[in-house]
């Protein structure tokens, strides 16, 4: 017996409900892979920003020794690092013992773009920070390394010794506290000091920076300023005529010189 006009009727319904239920069904499924796609691409991109964000303040403001411009020396002097309270924290890592400083003054030779700088380190006043710059002087670390940010307004400092060149790298360790800062934050023209993180006097490695004109960097109570290891006796001169005054390669008054800034060698005796 066929079926009735009715039935047939019926059945279609019923199938034009199927395929309707199915394809609301294959539509919700693909909202649903949409707004997942959509939250792991802006869960990325807010990591992206984040990690990009970090990198930045560390390079500059947090890194090991970015230094942070004084727009005028204070009316009160600072405490040296000496009458100041001890900073707290404490060495990680293989840090040479302060013993290799002899508590006496070294001299030697530090190259930079064929400019041999003549230097002079107070072992007696940051036996600390000297035994760790003498120890990576004689274990060649410096050697074809490049000095990765130069500074050329408010503060005049050019920065060395990452091995990595981007001003976040050392040497496996890392030490403290400030030693030797001066009382009047005030680092004249050839000062040689450790560079360190902002609020961490334990966070001095490898890096160092060279003043090339008279700073006022700020000293943080509790920590002190920066750890002066000693001072460059001869070829100042030749070091702004040559990588200071190349400027930096983008232009900015803080970045990457535009110069190579080669370390070649580093001599102490």
């Amino acid at each position: 017996m066929a079926p009735s006009n009715q039935e047939r009727a019926a059945r279609e319904a019923r199938t034009r409900l199927r395929d309707y239920q199915a394809r609301q069904q294959a539509h919700s499924e693909r909202i649903r892979r949409r707004v997942r796609d959509n939250v792991i691409a802006g869960a990325a991109v807010v990591l992206v920003i984040a990690g990009v964000t970090a990198a930045q303040i560390f390079y500059f403001d947090g890194g090991p020794g970015s230094p942070v411009a004084s727009p005028a020396a204070t009316s009160t002097p600072a405490p040296s690092s000496t009458d100041a309270p001890a900073a707290e924290g404490q060495n990680t890592g293989d840090v040479p013992p302060a013993t290799l400083a002899e508590n006496r003054s070294w001299t030697g030779t530090l190259t930079i773009d064929d400019i041999p700088l003549g230097i002079e380190l107070d072992g007696a006043a940051a036996p600390q920070a000297v035994s760790a710059f003498i120890a990576q002087t004689q274990d060649g670390f410096f050697t074809g390394t490049s000095c990765h940010r130069l500074t050329t307004s408010g503060l005049f400092v050019l920065q060395c010794g990452d091995p990595t060149g981007t001003g976040t790298g050392g040497p496996g360790y890392n030490y403290g506290p400030v030693e030797n800062a001066p009382a009047d934050n005030l680092y004249p023209a050839g000062t040689i000091a450790m560079a360190r993180q902002g609020g961490n006097g334990y966070s001095m490695g490898s890096q160092f920076f060279i003043v090339y004109d008279d700073t006022t960097l700020p000293s943080e109570p509790g920590i002190g300023g920066y750890s002066v290891i000693g001072k460059v006796t001869s070829g100042l001169d030749a070091l702004k005529t040559g990588v200071i005054a190349a400027g930096t390669a983008d232009g900015s008054t803080d970045g990457k010189p535009a110069a190579p800034a080669v370390i070649s060698g580093v001599t102490v005796q």
